[in-house]
């Protein structure tokens, strides 16, 4: 049986318009036939590994996203001495490893034609190889020459959690250990428009009135559910059976997710939220998320709920629901750690380090 780990997060934005649809304006989703905002699982994964808890205390054990593979690696070569159009030849071909290339474009390197997520040490198996290119030495062809660098698991944590496709490759393809849903918010919320103006500072008073720019965009706010749910065998296999890495990769994940945002419009708005309540569920039991608790928006159940405010409202919905589920299925989790800002209860530290524990223990020791 399989351990996992699972977060159910409420989150107050501020007016904010933190993730952006095609027109600019706050992302939406109708739930339960009512008006929602809603935040991208891909915005919020990005988020997650833009955080100082993944940048600082994972360095070195993190991923990188990126078509730029050749002319990375070509630089690199450069730096050693090597020939420009040398090192363009050798940096291309490993490129080729991770996926087709484009043209070439403005005397630059070609890029790969999708986005491959290159961990630490196949960088460094890269750079060898395309050291030995520039050598002249004898390489093996296709898969063979493939082995040298890509690699089914390795020590990058955020590869590990949120997987990779290879479409060129998929035997070195990494299925992800961290599913993250689109927060929504728990009751109806619409977008509204701001209209706005800037002044042109050096604009005489003899000029017309008015100002230098005119313009608008959209806005909202609200209580978000966020849940994510943890494989903590496959995130341990991901990493090479490393359990220690495993364990300080899932203190960082619950760090992150507590306190991460997507940052558009950040200047605009100065969004830095952080969760309000958490529930952390350890267990081998199926996963299961609580959205059904705000198909029925909050908004309109205060007095069913008891509560004069959507936080509050919010937080007994979302407890309401996992009574109720726990006595139609049983028990989901093991054990749970909660916080709860507004009653003053638990801490990001014990959330952080109940989520660590489940890779640093044999699976199972929780039942």
């Amino acid at each position: 049986m399989t351990t996992f780990v699972q977060f159910h997060l409420l989150t107050p934005y501020p007016p904010s318009n933190p993730n952006r649809d095609d027109q600019g304006r706050p992302k939406q989703a109708v739930i339960g036939d009512h008006p929602r905002l809603r935040l991208s699982s891909q915005s919020l994964k990005r988020a997650v590994r833009e955080t100082a808890y993944f940048l600082n205390d994972l360095a070195g054990n993190r991923g990188t996203r990126t078509k730029r593979i050749a002319e990375e690696i070509e630089a690199h070569l450069k730096g050693q001495g090597a020939a420009d159009a040398t090192a363009r030849d050798a940096a291309e071909q490993v490129a080729k490893l991770f996926s087709k290339l484009e043209a070439g474009k403005d005397g630059k390197a070609a890029l790969t034609t999708t986005l491959a997520f290159v961990s630490p040490d196949e960088w460094a198996l890269a750079h060898e190889l395309a050291e030995r290119i520039v050598a002249g030495e004898e390489l093996p062809k296709d898969k063979d020459l493939k082995k040298r660098v890509l690699r089914h698991a390795d020590g990058a944590v955020d590869i590990a959690m949120f997987g990779r496709m290879l479409a060129d490759d998929p035997d070195f393809n990494r299925e992800a250990a961290v599913q993250v849903a689109h927060a929504f918010t728990t009751h109806r919320a619409l977008v509204e428009d701001d209209w706005f103006s800037a002044v042109d500072d050096l604009k005489t008073r003899e000029e017309d009135s008015g100002a230098g720019h005119l313009g608008e965009l959209g806005f909202g706010s609200g209580v978000y559910y966020l849940y994510a749910c943890v494989n903590v065998d496959l995130l341990i296999a991901n990493l090479g059976g490393d359990r220690a890495l495993a364990a300080r990769g899932l203190d960082a994940l619950a760090r992150a997710l507590a306190t991460a945002t997507p940052r558009g419009k950040q200047n605009s708005f100065a969004h830095h939220p952080r969760a309000h309540f958490i529930r952390a569920e350890r267990g081998s039991r199926q996963p299961r998320d609580l959205s059904g608790a705000f198909f029925h928006p909050v908004n309109l159940r205060l007095h069913e709920l008891g509560a004069n405010d959507l936080e509050a409202a919010s937080i007994r919905a979302l407890e309401d629901m996992t009574a109720k589920l726990d006595a139609a299925y049983g028990p989901a989790a093991e054990a749970i750690e909660v916080l709860n800002v507004p009653e003053g209860q638990g801490s990001l530290d014990a959330i952080a380090g109940f989520a660590a524990h489940a890779a640093q223990q044999p699976a199972h020791a929780d039942a």
